[in-house]
């Protein structure tokens, strides 16, 4: 079946998501390990993924861990510099499938508010024919029901849809419902994909 729509990811696929990078540059890696192993920051960060208020789900977490209550914060405060820089091929991609009058959809685990943050610093989120946001949903990848209600929303067969994501269990999910898939293990490839199923030139793709 032909492809109707390009679904991106958004983390590590438009933009960065590195958060212990974050940390090792600015507490460095040792106390960033301690701290890691100590507090799910990334189960933190799943709540906000599915609704859950950003400033009041990291604060309360923050308090709830009075020795790490600053670095717990700056998930918070200094958000935006965990999520960068963009990743230019992917956003030229992005740019390229519309200007060709193809519909491009982002389907990404993503909280409200720092969401809505995001698309005053990254003008590209604001792009898209169709935005599906875990947070606005209120479930996440990769659990069925997300990509159910793509389905309905969008109102296109399973196979019609490509999707791209960088964590494999997050395709494993949209594989198995029909759709197709590409694990995103950097720009050039996704490219390469995008070419080999006709939807861009070599020379739009670069």
């Amino acid at each position: 079946m032909p492809i109707e729509a390009v679904v991106f990811d958004i983390g590590n696929v438009l933009i960065e998501w590195q958060p212990e990078r974050y940390y090792d540059a600015v507490i460095g890696e040792d106390r960033r390990r301690a701290m890691f192993a100590e507090v799910d920051l990334h189960g933190m960060n799943d709540l906000v993924d599915q609704g859950q208020h950003f400033t009041d789900t990291i604060y309360g977490w923050a308090d709830k861990y009075p020795q790490w209550r600053d670095e717990i914060r700056m998930w918070h405060d200094k958000w935006i510099e965990l999520a960068t820089p963009e990743i230019p091929h992917s956003v030229r991609l992005q740019r390229a499938l519309r200007a060709k009058g193809i519909s491009v959809f982002a389907l990404t685990n993503f909280g409200v508010q720092n969401f809505e943050y995001a698309t005053t610093v990254y003008p590209f989120l604001n792009e898209f024919d169709r935005l599906y946001v875990s947070g606005r949903m209120q479930t996440v990848k990769p659990h069925v029901p997300i990509y159910k209600k793509v389905e309905v929303d969008c109102g296109l067969a399973p196979e019609a849809l490509l999707f791209t994501d960088d964590r494999i269990d997050n395709i494993e999910t949209a594989q198995a419902r029909g759709w197709q898939t590409h694990h995103f293990e950097g720009p050039q490839g996704w490219a390469d994909r995008l070419v080999a199923e006709g939807l861009l030139t070599r020379e739009e793709a670069r």
